[in-house]
């Protein structure tokens, strides 16, 4: 007599998106320790913030000589879209006290993503929380190990870890860019901001960038 225990579908394409996702904190651990950031730093980043996005752009202004509050600024408005996440998600969670601030912690983009994609509100609770726990568990071992790998080869510069953080910031915006419109948009915020840099300290085009990204998904 064999056992073939069935895998649950939502369980499947949570721990696949969780797993994928998480790798991708290696990049982040990298970046953090080549912009200056010690490993505990760098976690700590991983731990607390948990927005890719949002890490990517603390580490790559602050590593640059920005100040912490041109970094805050970036990385409050990369983080906003968050909090829409958060109102849609909010009549389907259904939870308050505690619960509701851990469940904030882990309303990222692939949480809500494999949420949405079910068909009642039980399923997607499950997709929500397999998927936002992966993730988080994920991408904290892998910044960890990460950050550990580029510390102990030295000087990061020497391997081109230096260049970690654009790197990693054409990977998030490449698969966004789904037609003409933004690809024009990210040609003009490019421009700007290869523009702004030598006469602009640093942080500000990245944060104007990001105002002008904004603006223009208001206007649409």
């Amino acid at each position: 007599m064999s056992i073939n225990p069935k895998i649950n579908p939502i369980d499947k394409t949570a721990l696949s998106v969780a797993f994928t996702v998480g790798l991708y904190g290696a990049a982040f651990g990298a970046a953090g320790v080549t912009a200056g950031f010690s490993i505990l730093q760098t976690c700590l980043l991983s731990l607390l913030l948990f927005s890719g996005a949002s890490q990517f752009a603390v580490v790559g202004i602050m590593g640059a000589g920005g100040a912490a509050i041109s970094a805050i600024a970036t990385a409050t408005l990369l983080g906003f879209r968050n909090a829409l996440y958060g109102l849609q998600m909010a009549p389907i969670l259904k939870v308050s006290g505690i619960k509701r601030v851990l469940a904030a912690q882990i309303t990222i983009d692939e949480s809500t993503a494999v949420a949405t994609l079910q068909e009642n509100d039980a399923d997607r609770r499950r997709g929500f929380y397999i998927t936002g726990v992966g993730v988080y568990i994920f991408w904290n071992l892998f910044t960890f190990l990460g950050a550990l790998g580029a510390s102990a080869i030295g000087d990061p510069s020497v391997w081109g870890l230096d260049a970690a953080v654009p790197a990693a910031f054409c990977g998030l915006i490449w698969p966004r860019l789904k037609n003409k419109t933004h690809f024009i948009v990210s040609a003009v915020a490019i421009a700007w901001a290869l523009a702004l840099t030598p006469i602009s300290p640093a942080g500000i085009p990245i944060i104007t960038t990001v105002i002008l990204a904004v603006i223009f998904g208001l206007k649409r």
